[in-house]
C-alpha cells in the first residue's frame, strides 16, 4: 500500500480529488495518511478530517526561523514512513534537505505546460496571467518530480487546455483545474502506486 503525504495551502481541490479517485478505485493501493498545511483555516485540513485523515498546521510563521520550521516539517513528515509526498498547491519551498532524503518520491502539480509560464515566481494566478499575456492558445498542467529547481524535475504526465477568446486569469484557472489537474494528478497517484505494487 503506498502510504501518501499531501501538502496544501489553501482550499485544497487538487487534494479532493485525489480522495474521490481513491474512494471511486480510479487510485487502488494507495492510502493518504497525512495532510500537512501551512495555512491554519486551509479548507483543505477539513476535507481531511472529513476523510478521518490526519491534518496537521505547520506554519513557518510559528517558528522563530526558517531552519525550525523545516526541521518541524520534517519530523513530522518522517513520522508517516510516506512513500510519496504529493505538492498540491502547496505554496511554501520546501527544504533542499527534504528533497534530497525523499529523492523521487515527491511530485508536484503546476498549472502549466511545462518548460512554458514555470520557475521562481509562477504560481497561483500569475501563471494565468502570463500565459494570455503570451497570447498563447493551449495552456494546461504538469505533474512532475520534485527535484533541487524550481519545477525542473522530470515530468511524469502533462493535459493540455484550450485557452478561449475573453478569458480572463480567473477563467483559465478554473478550467485547468478542471479539465487537467484534477485529471492527472490522481492519475499520476494511481500510476506510482501501480509502479511499486509491480515492484512488491
Amino acid at each position: 500500500m503506498l502510504k501518501v503525504g499531501v501538502l496544501v495551502s489553501g482550499g485544497g481541490t487538487n487534494l479532493q480529488a485525489v480522495l474521490d479517485a481513491v474512494d471511486s478505485g480510479e487510485i487502488k493501493n494507495a492510502e493518504i495518511k497525512v495532510v500537512i498545511s501551512n495555512n491554519q483555516n486551509a479548507y483543505a485540513l477539513e476535507r481531511a478530517r472529513d476523510h478521518g485523515i490526519d491534518a496537521l498546521c505547520i506554519s513557518p510563521k510559528d517558528y522563530e526561523s526558517r531552519d525550525l520550521f523545516h526541521d518541524e516539517l520534517l519530523s513530522r513528515i518522517d513520522e508517516y514512513h510516506l512513500d510519496l509526498i504529493v505538492l498540491a498547491g502547496f505554496l511554501v519551498t520546501i527544504p533542499e534537505r527534504m528533497i534530497l532524503k525523499y529523492k523521487n518520491r515527491i511530485i508536484n502539480i503546476h498549472p502549466s505546460l511545462i518548460p512554458s509560464f514555470c520557475g521562481t515566481g509562477y504560481f497561483g494566478l500569475k501563471v494565468h496571467e502570463a500565459a494570455l499575456a503570451r497570447g498563447v492558445k493551449i495552456t494546461g498542467a504538469t505533474v512532475h518530480y520534485v527535484d533541487e529547481g524550481t519545477d525542473t524535475g522530470p515530468i511524469i504526465l502533462q493535459k493540455a487546455v484550450e485557452v478561449k477568446e475573453g478569458d480572463t486569469p480567473g477563467d483559465l484557472q478554473k478550467r485547468v483545474m478542471e479539465e487537467a489537474e484534477w485529471i492527472i494528478l490522481p492519475q499520476a497517484i494511481a500510476l506510482i502506486a501501480k509502479e511499486q505494487e509491480e515492484k512488491a
